[in-house]
């Protein structure tokens, strides 16, 4: 079964994510936030799909998309009711 919401994997000192997360509420999108220094399966989940490597924001749509560190303009594009 595929997960309904969107899943924002970060950290709270990354500006990346601070940026992307902002994003997100800018236009009232729901998210479910997962840090990836507090939660060791979230970590170890970015990893396993970004080559053993712990790139963040890594950013998972409802249709199984990903967005790995995305920018502004590629976030707004893929937001839903952003355009």
């Amino acid at each position: 079964m595929a997960n309904e919401s969107i899943r924002i994997y970060g950290a709270t000192w990354c500006p990346d994510t601070s940026r992307a997360k902002r994003m997100f509420d800018k236009h009232h999108i729901h998210f479910e936030w997962f840090d990836v220094d507090e939660d060791r399966a979230a970590r170890k989940y970015v990893e396993s799909i970004n080559d053993g490597d712990c790139r963040i924001p890594t950013i998972v749509f409802p249709d199984g998309s990903i967005m790995v560190e995305p920018g502004d303009a590629e976030l707004e594009r893929k937001l839903p009711g952003a355009r």
